[in-house]
């Protein structure tokens, strides 16, 4: 398929040059896997809206250095970022009494950054509730802290550190079960991760493949020694990712919550 609807050529502008022929290829597969699916989105209703379908792609391929995967897009238009996991409603990271009201209602984004401040001894494994967040607040966030303050620096530290954010389905809409419209976009992701592993063969370290939850494990079997690492967890929404030592161990070197030196 050479041409796309006009909606998904419009989309693919926000995408770096160095994807436009690898996501050629894939949204091909997902048409000749499923046709007539891409135009059918044109009227669902679908997000993210905005032109975002691809913005994760917004990493040159050669410097990528971790993929994480996702399930799918925040069912809210303001939130849906076309990022994995990067809430666009989420301004202020903090408050007085710990974390924002908007971060505690992100609930895999609240788990996600206790377990950044688990992996970097601010918080005890067994102390993440609100009383651990408000001292943290009290004492590590003065005037003059290296905390980053926003989502939007957290999510500007993971593409520094090489995070292409990406979903396992690319779309959200109403009334379609997840686990399917993983399926349409599969042969998309299979894609995405071949070219990607192909272009990075010839560097010193392996992209890492960060899969999180049921959906993204699909792609574990398939990608497993082929030149990716894979590090896998349950999905951030569970209490239980905060303690989670493979992600500390993963994250930690990574600073994500420290302004850029």
């Amino acid at each position: 398929m050479n041409r796309f609807p006009p909606f998904i050529e419009t989309a693919l502008q926000r995408a770096h040059s160095s994807w436009q022929d690898i996501l050629k290829q894939g949204l091909s597969a997902v048409e000749k896997n499923t046709p007539g699916y891409l135009d059918s989105l044109e009227n669902s209703g679908f997000l993210p809206t905005q032109g975002r379908l691809f913005a994760a792609f917004s990493l040159p391929v050669d410097q990528v250095r971790f993929v994480l995967m996702g399930e799918g897009p925040y069912p809210r238009e303001a939130s849906a970022s076309g990022y994995c996991f990067m809430d666009g409603a989420v301004q202020e990271l903090w408050s007085a009494d710990g974390l924002s009201k908007p971060v505690n209602r992100a609930v895999s984004l609240r788990n996600f950054i206790k377990m950044l401040l688990v992996a970097d001894g601010y918080l005890q494994p067994d102390d993440t509730g609100k009383d651990a967040m408000k001292r943290f607040v009290e004492n590590s966030l003065k005037p003059d802290q290296t905390f980053i303050q926003t989502g939007q620096e957290l999510q500007a530290n993971m593409i520094h550190s090489g995070f292409l954010l990406l979903n396992a389905a690319l779309v959200f809409r109403k009334g379609v079960p997840a686990a399917k419209e993983t399926r349409y976009w599969q042969p998309f992701l299979n894609t995405v991760l071949e070219a990607l592993g192909a272009c990075q063969a010839d560097q010193k370290l392996p992209v890492t493949l960060v899969l999180w939850g049921k959906m993204a494990e699909r792609f574990q079997p398939q990608f497993e020694g082929a030149g990716y690492r894979i590090a896998v967890s349950e999905h951030p929404y569970n209490l239980s990712f905060i303690g989670n030592g493979v992600m500390q161990s993963l994250f930690q070197p990574l600073n994500l919550l420290k302004k850029p030196v």
